[in-house]
């Protein structure tokens, strides 16, 4: 934020002011007429809320004039989404680096520990914890789950550095990274994979490179158009109906779902390994055309996730 000074009818009128810079690169600059002689420091703590608000229906206003609309993704949950957006900016802009640090290392503790026990992995949240930030390994666990954790850590923290792109070389280059000391086979598969229990035919080898082209394809397309949670969930389906690895591919979607929202400003989301059974049964529904059940819990742990993780945090940082 900044100080202006304007002159109306021959009268010194000072604002505080903040420019935004809007997904299409537009900036738009909000205006307060403030007390003279006040610090700035000061009139940022006493306005906060107004330029939140202020904020909120900037991004609102470009968001459901810019995004195709559906039953899902309604101009309601869609500026409740844009909210969510300028709440977590501005209260990550508003972290020290350390409390960024400890409010970001519960985030990866718990999206890693969801993330793994959904493809099976046995370690508790504690014990998550202890492997990230203690480096301990845990008596008893198979050190196939300890490097998980390590990996996962390790991918979580360049991607909310935005070291990552939604492009070929980068998606091959975090499954590398997530499979360290785990497995050997790098790059896409080239004999074929199953879901175990399912139906679904997956994308054969041969057709793998094809196919994901194909999609960074429409990628880069719709991104534009959609809104980019929608976006994230549609591209989740594609890419495990592809299943271009021979293993890790569930690990992977979920990241590259989280850097389809952090690069363009919004929170990342956990899908809970809890509700394992209704997010496998919103992938086959996928599979098989019905895009809806996806789209629906994608949207649903985008807002739970920002309720437990970040919400918590913006009525203390106002006062920073």
């Amino acid at each position: 934020m900044f100080l202006k000074e304007k002159t109306v009818k021959k009268k010194k009128y000072v604002y505080l002011a903040k420019s935004l810079r809007l997904p299409d690169g537009s900036v738009k600059t909000i205006e307060k007429i403030v007390d003279k002689g006040k610090p700035l420091k000061e009139l940022e703590k006493k306005h906060a809320d107004f330029f939140i608000e202020k904020e909120k229906e900037a991004f609102a206003n470009f968001a459901t004039k810019t995004y195709s609309q559906d039953d899902i993704f309604s101009k309601d949950q869609i500026k409740k989404i844009e909210a969510m957006k300028v709440e977590y900016q501005y209260t990550v802009k508003k972290f020290n680096k350390n409390q960024l640090k400890d409010a970001f290392d519960r985030f990866i503790a718990n999206f890693t520990y969801e993330s793994n026990a959904i493809e099976g992995n046995s370690l508790t949240l504690k014990d998550v914890v202890i492997v990230m930030f203690e480096k301990k390994v845990i008596p008893g666990k198979e050190l196939r789950e300890i490097y998980e954790t390590r990996n996962s850590r390790r991918v979580m923290d360049l991607l909310l550095k935005k070291k990552f792109d939604v492009q070929e070389k980068d998606i091959k280059k975090m499954h590398r990274m997530l499979m360290q000391d785990i497995d050997e086979r790098a790059g896409y598969k080239i004999v074929p994979n199953f879901l175990t229990g399912s139906d679904v035919e997956l994308t054969p080898p041969e057709k793998v490179e094809k196919e994901m082209k194909e999609l960074l394809n429409w990628y880069g397309k719709v991104s534009q158009k959609m809104h980019p949670l929608q976006v994230a969930a549609l591209f989740h389906g594609k890419f495990e109906r592809i299943h271009p690895f021979e293993d890790g591919n569930g690990r992977v979607g979920r990241f590259l779902a989280n850097i389809m929202l952090v690069d363009k400003g919004y929170p990342p989301l956990i899908i809970r390994s809890s509700q394992r059974q209704s997010y496998i049964k919103c992938l086959e529904d996928f599979h098989r055309g019905y895009t809806k059940n996806l789209e629906r819990l994608f949207l649903e742990k985008y807002k739970a996730t920002y309720r437990n993780f970040f919400s918590v945090y913006l009525k203390y940082v106002k006062n920073l």
